[in-house]
């Protein structure tokens, strides 16, 4: 019997060689929203890994969007430039694979440094900027307090969405996913722990998810069918009267009547204290009950780490698709190796780079 994992995977018109997906891993290296050098060779190394899915890391719709100086973003003109300069390479380098890019808003958790300088708050004397949110709620104790968004400027943040994804489509990528997830701006729409608004963004759970669907319909509105969208999600916040999983169940179900393709379900991020337990596999639970609840890919991340893993969480029919993203950054020929350990000589659909076929040895 054929490895599951090696079978393909439909994304609304998208379809990719196998299930294996390089989730989006920001890399923190861009300057001014601008992919540079590095992003070519990442990502083009990336591309010729065997996953049928590579996701472009976060990609912010407004400088003020960035998580750190270093983010990537789609605002402008020289960043959509340096998108497509990124998405050419990866075509070159593995022209089967199908290329996706997140986009996204850090809300609260804007202006800080990178992970390797201690991921702190960054001062505007400090060359960061105002960090704005649903709530005057910071994130964390050494957080700075958000200035809230008002109604129109919700909106203008929707519009923003839109035009990066116009952008992404325009610089080559074959699918969006939306960013709700980690405690980023529209996961703190989300949250009741992050959002206390009284107006038609907060409160009930219709409101808390007015700006995630409004920004689904303003990105499907903007590309064309041809391009899948989905959505990240944080099943849980981990904490005592934060988003549920059966909120998300809810907001996933929405998506699907909204005309979204995909979800992708992790968990936490929202605040910095949550009791996390990592262990092999440890979000795969969340996704399996979205995937029980909703007719809709379902992709699964956190802790999976080998190819006999990721087979039998396939073979169960938990989800659909499984995200192998710091196991990646580990090893670039994750999918090739994956492919051998499940008695494959080659991964379906997608060729092994000639430059490298002699060292691989499938």
């Amino acid at each position: 019997m054929n490895p599951v994992l090696f079978t393909p995977l439909k994304l609304g018109e998208v379809t990719a060689a196998n299930r294996i997906a390089v989730p989006p891993m920001c890399m923190y290296s861009a300057k001014i929203g601008v992919a540079q050098p590095f992003h070519l060779a990442h990502y083009a190394r990336l591309a010729q890994s065997g996953a049928g899915l590579v996701c472009i890391e976060a990609c912010a719709v407004t400088p003020e969007g960035r998580i750190t100086e270093g983010d990537l973003g789609l605002w402008s003109d020289e960043c959509e430039a340096g998108i497509a300069a990124v998405v050419d390479a990866m075509r070159t380098a593995a022209p089967g694979v199908k290329i996706l890019i997140q986009l996204s808003h850090a809300g609260r958790k804007a202006s800080r440094t990178a992970p390797w300088l201690g991921s702190k708050p960054l001062g505007i004397a400090e060359g960061g900027w105002r960090v704005r949110a649903p709530s005057d709620i910071a994130f964390g104790a050494d957080g700075p307090r958000p200035l809230p968004l008002d109604f129109d400027e919700c909106g203008a943040l929707v519009r923003a969405f839109a035009q990066a994804a116009k952008r992404a489509e325009r610089a080559g990528v074959d699918g969006i996913e939306l960013h709700m997830a980690h405690g980023y701006l529209i996961h703190e729409f989300l949250s009741p722990l992050s959002n206390t608004r009284i107006d038609e963004y907060g409160g009930a759970f219709e409101n808390r998810t007015r700006f995630a669907f409004e920004t689904a319909d303003a990105v499907k509105s903007a590309v064309a069918a041809r391009t899948a969208v989905g959505l990240r999600v944080s099943a849980t916040d981990w904490v005592e009267g934060g988003w549920t999983l059966e909120e998300t169940i809810e907001l996933v179900h929405g998506m699907k009547r909204h005309g979204l393709d995909f979800v992708d379900v992790s968990t936490g991020g929202l605040v910095p204290d949550a009791r996390i337990e990592e262990a092999p596999g440890y979000q795969t639970s969340f996704a399996a009950r979205v995937k029980a609840a909703v007719d809709m890919p379902v992709f699964a991340c956190g802790c999976i780490t080998e190819a006999e893993q990721a087979e039998t969480i396939l073979r169960a029919g938990l989800v659909d698709g499984i995200d192998v993203g710091r196991g990646m950054l580990d090893d670039p020929n994750w999918g090739w190796h994956a492919a051998r350990a499940l008695g494959l000589k080659a991964v379906p659909g997608l060729a092994v780079p000639p430059q490298y076929e002699r060292g691989l040895r499938l």
